[in-house]
């Protein structure tokens, strides 16, 4: 660029200095900027890394409330398919009191009719003969099943024609018609930096007449979309459902000490047993029905399930198992003393966490 380009270029500015001149004296700390550099550097991978985990949020968010609409529809479908059952049934049982009446007329006409036609054979081979004492008793049982088919016919005169009709539960139809969707789908903003504090704090008697010991010890508990709450109670050998309220609506009882219990749908949960097995249980009309048991061939302490994968905790181990009891790999391993029980599938950093038993320490393992 020549100096009369300069000139018009730089025209319009009070004060101009060359770059050469201007850097004479200029100090330039570049282990300084370079460090800035970095930092800015890990900041942004660090929240590409927590868009990323949030982008695989969404997914497994996605795929638990997918199958959490299904169940609503499975659960519907089995509603309707009860309506429809039992509408059948009061269908079946109609037809059978309306056929059996008529074919008892059926029957009582072709007796009659069958009977009334012998006797008739029976007159007129008498025509013939001249036997009247035979004549007169052919005659008085003429007319007296004559009699009986005229007073057969007359209680039976009014032609009534039967016939079915259905009258739908149009209260069924106007409010299904009347919904849009099966629920309000709605984003849920979550702070993984939020510091939680304890707004209020309840106790609730969870013992019941059944239970054997004098005290109960929760050793697990979850929330399911119902509100309904599952606990794990070690002492009695129990698993009990909770309402609203806090009630205990249900219980069934398992082959062990439970020590941890976790949601695998919106109506099954799996629940770990002193006795080296994982337990499911379904919720099914408001009671808990034992369902299929894993066997595994280490002690089970912790469990957590993020999409369809089950991580376990030995005590000293960390296993990543599918659903049907398959061992996928082993995550975690820890050669110390210590002994660690519960695990957690933190979601934002779409990793898994074994708790230490006695410490708030956790160690991060990549999926």
């Amino acid at each position: 660029m020549g100096s009369y380009t300069l000139c018009w270029y730089f025209r319009q500015c009070t004060n101009v200095a060359l770059i050469s001149e201007s850097v004479k004296n200029l100090s330039v700390d570049t282990q300084q900027l370079s460090n800035k550099i970095q930092i800015i550097l890990a900041e942004l991978n660090k929240f590409k890394r927590s868009q990323d985990a949030s982008i695989h949020f969404v997914e497994g968010s996605y795929s638990e409330k997918l199958k959490e609409i299904r169940e609503v529809r499975k659960n519907l479908n089995a509603y309707l398919d009860g309506l429809e059952n039992s509408t059948l049934k009061e269908l079946d049982e109609i037809r059978a009191t309306l056929q059996t009446s008529l074919k008892e007329d059926v029957d009582n006409c072709s007796r009659l009719k069958d009977e009334l036609q012998q006797l008739s054979e029976a007159v007129q081979g008498l025509c013939d003969k001249s036997e009247k004492d035979i004549e007169y008793i052919a005659s008085r049982k003429c007319v007296d099943k004559i009699l009986e088919c005229e007073s057969y016919l007359k209680d039976h005169s009014v032609k009534i024609q039967s016939s079915i009709i259905f009258q739908a539960n149009i209260d069924i139809d106007q409010y299904l018609t009347k919904q849009s969707r099966l629920g309000r789908i709605l984003t849920l903003k979550m702070n993984p930096n939020q510091v939680l504090t304890v707004k209020r704090k309840s106790e609730y008697n969870v013992k019941i007449p059944s239970d054997t010991s004098w005290t109960c010890n929760i050793k697990g508990i979850c929330s399911l979309p119902s509100g309904h709450f599952i606990l794990a109670d070690q002492y009695n050998m129990k698993v009990k459902l909770l309402d609203q309220h806090y009630n205990v609506s249900g219980h069934c009882g398992v082959d062990g000490p439970p020590c941890d219990v976790y949601q695998i749908t919106s109506s099954e949960v799996a629940v770990t047993l002193t006795d080296n097995s994982v337990q499911f249980i379904s919720i099914s009309n408001g009671q808990l029905v034992d369902g299929r048991q894993l066997k595994l061939p280490h002690i089970v302490l912790g469990i957590a399930h993020h999409q369809g994968a089950l991580y376990i905790t030995s005590g000293v181990a960390l296993y990543h198992y599918t659903l049907t009891g398959a061992l996928v790999k082993k995550l975690y391993v820890d050669i110390s003393d210590k002994r660690r029980g519960k695990c957690i599938v933190n979601k934002f950093e779409y990793g898994t966490y074994g708790t230490y038993c006695k410490s708030i320490c956790i160690q991060y393992v990549n999926i």
